[in-house]
């Protein structure tokens, strides 16, 4: 992995978990905390888009809209989780 890859993956995990920690209220997790739940968001929008057959092509807009719909998906399972 380079350092360019690793770089844009810090980037789109901050502003996927910034932006999914707006959205979902009660959750601040900091700047490393943005940047994982950004990342760990990705990956799983990532998945159900390609579970439900969605394709919104490619490009850093794109892929910040996938990791912020999986993290915002991540925020709601964890508070659910942590009413249960």
């Amino acid at each position: 992995m380079s350092v360019e890859t690793l770089l844009i993956w810090i980037i789109v995990g901050a502003i996927a978990g910034w932006l999914a920690g707006l959205v979902v209220r009660g959750f601040g997790f900091g700047l490393v905390g943005n940047i994982i739940i950004g990342i760990i968001g990705a990956f799983l929008g990532g998945w159900l888009f390609a579970q439900f057959g969605i394709a919104i092509g490619v490009g850093i807009i794109n892929t910040i809209f996938t990791a912020f719909i999986g993290a915002v998906v991540l925020l709601l399972i964890v508070r659910v989780v942590k009413r249960a």
